[in-house]
């Protein structure tokens, strides 16, 4: 199982309690970052999210749904 994998898994088991690197990660691997001040922008495909830059991140019902079904349709 690669480190990608791994990373996935982690975070499918667990979205409610996701590492600011973890997430970030996540996003860089299928999109890209913008940093800000206090909130960065992932971007992924066509879809901007906004998020505030705090460890755990705290994800919201619709960021996790969104962050899925991506994971899912990527493959």
């Amino acid at each position: 199982m690669s480190k990608k994998e791994k990373l996935e898994t982690r975070i499918r088991n667990n979205p409610r309690s996701v590492s600011l690197d973890d997430f970030e990660t996540l996003i860089s691997n299928y999109g890209h970052i913008e940093k800000g001040s206090k909130h960065a922008k992932a971007r992924i495909g066509n879809a901007t999210l906004t998020y505030k830059r705090v460890n755990p991140m705290p994800l919201n019902t619709w960021l996790t749904c969104l962050k899925l079904s991506i994971l899912f349709n990527r493959r």
